[in-house]
């Protein structure tokens, strides 16, 4: 615990990858008070053309309870 799962669009080198998850995990340790040990992070590129169906619909706008950040766009 925690496990994150970071999907956006492809494009991102390995090394920004890095960097994504290791700012994630630093944030974790900080905020929820848990050793690096303990933390995850997966990265899922997801196709544009793909994002409504597979991120937005299913995980955002279907279960808006689970997000505290919301995005400043609606693509619907």
């Amino acid at each position: 615990m925690p496990h994150v799962i970071v999907k956006m669009y492809p494009g991102r080198s390995e090394e920004q990858k890095a960097r994504i998850a290791a700012a994630l995990t630093e944030a974790l340790m900080a905020t929820a008070d848990c050793p690096e040990t303990a933390v995850s992070v997966a990265i899922e590129d997801v196709a544009k053309a793909d994002w409504v169906e597979t991120v937005y619909k299913p995980e955002i706008a279907a279960k808006p309870e689970l997000i505290y950040k919301k995005p400043g766009y609606d693509p619907l």
